[in-house]
């Protein structure tokens, strides 16, 4: 529809009518040519043709708008009790809000306090008002608060006024949106305080920040609340301590150590993995972590990551040396090293390839956000007319792999976004190039405007997990512009030379989110085929240890990891142990089993069954392992 330029949000309401006007809470706007939408506040003023959705009470944005009111009622209830406490930012985030604060010491035991002045100020029921105030007299607002000084320095420079919200005579610098008044936050909740950089920036200073949720109801917060204990349980740390998986030790920030039983995990799935790059003709290859920093500077990646500060770089002997950001530019180099017919191709490298970001210490999280990344990383090069038949053979192989971890796989096109370099015909074939090849499988997807990679479009895949929810894992681009830097090159069926197009893609992403992330889905009890320990002997006496170690050999020559616990508890206590490290299964032989040739099976599950057959045992073993069943089924 047409309006008037510099038509507020509200007056497009009204116009379409009256009941949509009273009932808009927020705006959605974008340009028509700009993949990102702004959540604005009703009175903002259109200037520009935009792309428009209004946000009632009754829309997916609206927790968005609940949860930036949330933020200001914390901060309101925070200033209440602590006068001095000084407030930088406090958005909204997925989950809730948090606000960064200094100028006040408080710890987690302070936030039921808090939390009580929160609930005294929705009860309350404040009407919150927008209030537009000149720069002058924010800046004397915030005489002695330079991160609102600052935030007034740039993010508002050249504007004449700025806008505050204002309830019970409270009021916070702020763009807004926000619902009618504070009563609308139907529950709200504090969970904890950490600390973070001004801006993110390490050499900032140091704020306490807040996290808090809020729904619009008690019952919606109490769902969230279990959810929330149910994935502390599946913490991944708390697991891989107990499990005796993995550590980050102080001398490695961000850098994974695995110990034994985490390096099977990793080790099976290497060659899981191996297994697949083979069926797609993968040949592998490796590349040293330490390279000179020209081996980026033509592709673009040096920019874009020193720019970001991602990249780990040194001189030496006047001369820039990196670690590897990423493994495309070594594999770039080894197809560069020969000369190649088109009837090569396509040819496919693959590398378990370790890699290292930058990443703030802030950020850093256990196995899920790290320094230090192993990629299951694969480069393939292919003739244009070869394009979409090798992306659809990846969905094919993919869609295999995430059925066998239990994943649901979401699927997202991310297409070409502000900092994209190479023409815009060639970033429309691969693009559509990607389209065709998960129409032709029949995938749902998603389409995610602006989020490729600067070199191409790309299918990003977020797993989703046991307790539903999404981790972005591995990917799948498509690349023009590195082959043209680079001058790859083939010869024709016509003897002149062509560009071949590259297709990235990680089936897992990094071994060391994806450990992660398969130990939270799994809550640690993984399949017999992963598991670090898969059977447990307990012989009930002294009497029956040979017999059990007879069996364990047995298990052991079918290739399976063994133990036989001989220790002197006793055999409820055994079990229990046997449980709580998760062992898919547990063998119980006594004087009968001896005597009778048998076993007593007992799963992690507490099923147990009596008098089986070590012959048929080991036969169902064998067949659950190698079919990579997700339980233990022996005794379904």
């Amino acid at each position: 529809m047409n309006v008037p330029r510099g038509s507020t949000v509200g007056d497009v309401a009204y116009e379409i009518g009256p009941g949509l006007g009273d009932d808009t809470v927020a705006g959605r706007v974008r340009p028509p040519d700009d993949g990102d939408w702004d959540l604005v506040a009703p009175e903002h003023e259109l200037l520009e043709d935009v792309e428009l959705e209004i946000v009632t009470d009754q829309s997916d944005e609206y927790l968005q708008v609940l949860r930036h009111t949330a933020a200001h009622v914390f901060a309101q209830a925070l200033q209440r009790l602590y006068p001095e406490a000084r407030l930088a930012i406090g958005p909204p985030t997925d989950e809730g809000f948090y606000y960064d604060v200094t100028g006040v010491d408080i710890d987690e035991e302070d936030l039921e306090a808090i939390e009580a002045e929160m609930a005294d100020v929705i009860e309350a029921d404040h009407d919150l008002e927008r209030v537009e105030r000149t720069r002058e007299e924010a800046f004397e607002i915030y005489e002695d608060n330079r991160f609102k000084r600052e935030i007034l320095d740039e993010e508002a420079a050249g504007e004449e006024t700025v806008s505050f919200y204002v309830q019970d005579g409270w009021q916070d610098l702020c763009q807004g949106p926000h619902v009618a008044s504070t009563g609308d936050v139907g529950a709200a909740k504090l969970l904890n305080i950490s600390s973070a950089y001004w801006r993110g920036e390490e050499d900032n200073e140091s704020l306490t920040r807040v996290y808090g949720t809020a729904f619009r109801s008690e019952d919606d917060l109490e769902e969230y609340l279990e959810r929330r204990r149910e994935a502390e349980k599946r913490d991944h740390r708390k697991i891989g301590r107990e499990m005796d998986l993995f550590s980050v030790p102080d001398h490695s920030p961000g850098c994974v150590h695995y110990h034994p039983n985490g390096m099977v995990i990793r080790r099976e799935l290497e060659e899981y993995i191996r297994g697949k790059n083979e069926e797609l003709g993968y040949d592998e290859v490796w590349t040293p972590e330490l390279n000179k920093a020209e081996l980026w500077k033509p592709t673009g990646h040096y920019d874009a990551f020193k720019e970001e500060g991602e990249m780990f770089a040194w001189e030496q002997n006047d001369e820039e040396y990196g670690l590897k950001p990423m493994n495309c530019a070594n594999h770039a180099h080894i197809y560069g090293d020969e000369r190649h017919s088109y009837r090569e191709l396509p040819l496919r490298y693959s590398e378990f390839g370790t890699v290292y970001r930058n990443e703030q210490s802030g950020e850093l999280s256990g196995m899920l956000r790290v320094r230090g990344l192993t990629q299951d990383d694969g480069h393939a090069f292919v003739r244009p007319d070869q394009l979409e038949d090798e992306i659809l053979q990846t969905l094919k192989v993919i869609q295999d792999i995430y059925e066998t971890f239990g994943l649901e796989v979401l699927y997202k096109l991310e297409t070409k976004g502000d900092n994209a370099i190479g023409g815009e015909d060639k970033w429309e074939n691969a693009t559509q190039a990607l389209k065709n090849a998960l129409e032709a499988e029949g995938l749902d997807y998603e389409i995610e405007e602006g989020e490729a990679a600067f070199y191409g479009p790309k299918i990003g895949l977020d797993a989703r997990d046991a307790l539903g929810r999404e981790w972005t894992i591995g990917t799948v681009q498509v690349d023009f512009n590195i082959p043209e830097r680079l001058e790859l090159v083939y010869v024709g069926e016509d003897n002149e030379e062509h560009r071949p197009v590259t297709i990235h893609r990680a089936l897992l992403g990094s071994f060391e989110r994806f450990v992660g992330v398969l130990i939270e889905h799994f809550e640690g009890n993984f399949p017999l085929w992963l598991a670090p320990e898969q059977v447990r002997l307990l012989p009930v006496a002294e009497h029956s240890y040979d017999y059990a170690d007879e069996i364990a050999a047995r298990l052991e020559a079918e290739g399976f990891r063994v133990s036989v616990d001989t220790g002197d508890r006793t055999v409820g206590r055994k079990i229990r142990a046997g449980h709580d490290d998760r062992v898919p299964y547990m063998l119980i032989v006594g004087e009968d089993e001896m005597e009778a040739g048998t076993l007593s099976v007992r799963d992690r599950e507490e099923r147990e069954a009596r008098d089986v057959d070590p012959d048929v045992f080991v036969e169902h073993l064998v067949a659950e392992r190698d079919e990579k069943r997700l339980e233990p089924d022996f005794l379904d």
